[in-house]
């Protein structure tokens, strides 16, 4: 069986031949040209919802794939736009809605959204990386989870980022090595408890960013089964040490404790 590292390090080793390799799918290749073919004629809110496979692609470029049976819903965030602080999509929590409607930005551009060169191939190439994170996560959820947590970490700034995002959520708390459990404390004493063990600076810094990804892969093994549960005490703490923030010396005990083949 395969690390959860070693697996992602094979993805992102040479990220973009994965990348090009994705983009040449035959289904993705389809998708990605018919995207590009149709967004410019696409004029309004309604053109777009109506067009199943562009808003499809769009939703699942932006990370919202899980939401597209949701048009009802995405119209609302569409019309209402994003110039007002108080609008409907600035309101949500998930900022992945506000930055939808940004793309998108028909209440502002009218017919004009759709030349925007945002709405073109930036879009192509972030379902091409959705796609890739989606496939990576088919034989291991953690390898997607820390594909778009290496993706979103650089403009993280505060913790309430993190906890209004499951899947960051997931891998903060994955690395720290806190417990399931701890979802589902109040949310001030969860963004306090990552605010004292996570500086977000240094997820600018791509060297200390891999450390964490590293110590988050290790740490899903051990709470779920992987090949890092049955790794020595000294292999464990040689590949989780060192990560942005730190490892406190009670999860340094509770590693050192392990036994091995599991717990």
């Amino acid at each position: 069986m395969i690390s959860t590292l070693l697996q992602y390090q094979m993805v992102t080793g040479n990220l973009n031949r994965s990348l090009k390799v994705t983009a040449q799918d035959p289904q993705v290749a389809r998708e990605s040209a018919y995207y590009l073919k149709t967004i410019g004629s696409i004029k309004s809110i309604d053109e777009f919802l109506e067009n199943d496979r562009v808003y499809a692609f769009a939703m699942k470029a932006m990370g919202l794939e899980d939401m597209t049976y949701a048009k009802a819903f995405m119209k609302k965030a569409l019309e209402g736009g994003v110039d007002k602080r108080d609008s409907f999509a600035n309101r949500l929590a998930d900022k992945r809605y506000a930055e939808f409607v940004k793309t998108f930005n028909f209440s502002r551009y009218g017919a004009t959204t759709t030349t925007f060169s945002r709405t073109q191939k930036p879009i192509v190439d972030a379902y091409v990386r959705q796609t890739l994170e989606v496939q990576s996560g088919e034989s291991n959820e953690a390898v997607r989870l820390a594909l778009y947590f290496a993706r979103k970490a650089g403009s993280l700034k505060n913790p309430y980022e993190v906890l209004a995002d499951r899947a960051l959520q997931q891998v903060v708390l994955t690395a720290l090595g806190l417990p399931k459990e701890f979802a589902a404390a109040n949310i001030d004493k969860q963004a306090a408890v990552i605010t004292n063990r996570v500086k977000f600076e240094d997820f600018k810094d791509p060297a200390k960013l891999d450390m964490f990804l590293k110590r988050f892969a290790t740490m899903w093994d051990l709470q779920n089964g992987g090949p890092a549960a049955a790794a020595s005490p000294a292999v464990i703490l040689n590949s989780a040490a060192g990560a942005a923030g730190g490892i406190g010396q009670d999860l340094l005990a509770r590693i050192q404790s392990f036994k091995l083949g599991g717990f």
